[in-house]
């Protein structure tokens, strides 16, 4: 993503948290950027432009995207659900990793059409609607998913989870991504 003058910097791995919230904005781009495609092609030809655009939403889901639900699922729930939190807060966590095979599902269909589409330069009718209502849903689940996380998730997770706890969340999200450097062991 391009830098605009006063954004705020992006969060590195000595904030794990920060850096999630992060990936969510990143998300929420590429998502856009495949919504705005499909309804303005309607599956018909891509100009260059239009080409490399959908090439760089569709790989940021098919790799980057992956990572931040392994990050929360592997390294951050679980550290919740061993503080001891209610029962509410627990479900809250299996509804986000259900949410997470949901968007996986339309990720998959997503990719698959996307990648016809650049091969094949246009989408058949039908493929078009299924491209567009699987984004529907994802948008719906992301606009959902996104707020609880950045609102509730990750605000209690600083509260409960201490600095050493964070810390090795921040270098388990590091060494799922083979960077070693600059994180303190």
């Amino acid at each position: 993503m391009p830098i605009q003058i006063g954004q705020k910097k992006e969060s590195d791995f000595t904030d794990p948290l920060g850096l999630l919230s992060d990936c969510h904005r990143r998300i929420e781009h590429f998502l856009a950027v495949l919504i705005k495609l499909c309804g303005k092609a309607q599956g018909g030809s891509l100009d260059a432009e239009e080409g490399e655009l959908l090439e760089k939403a569709l790989a940021y889901f098919r790799d980057a995207a992956p990572m931040h639900t392994a990050d929360e699922e592997h390294s951050l729930f679980p550290r919740l659900r061993a503080s001891g939190q209610s029962e509410a807060a627990l479900a809250r966590l299996a509804e986000l990793e259900y949410e997470h095979v949901l968007a996986g599902r339309d990720h998959e269909i997503v990719d698959s059409l996307g990648r016809r589409w650049l091969r094949e330069g246009r989408l058949a009718p039908g493929d078009s609607v299924q491209m567009t209502q699987a984004l529907k849903r994802l948008s719906e689940i992301y606009s959902r998913h996104i707020a609880l996380e950045d609102r509730e998730l990750f605000p209690l997770a600083d509260r409960l989870l201490g600095p050493e706890e964070l810390a090795a969340v921040g270098r388990e999200m590091a060494d799922r991504r083979g960077i070693k450097r600059g994180i303190k062991r």
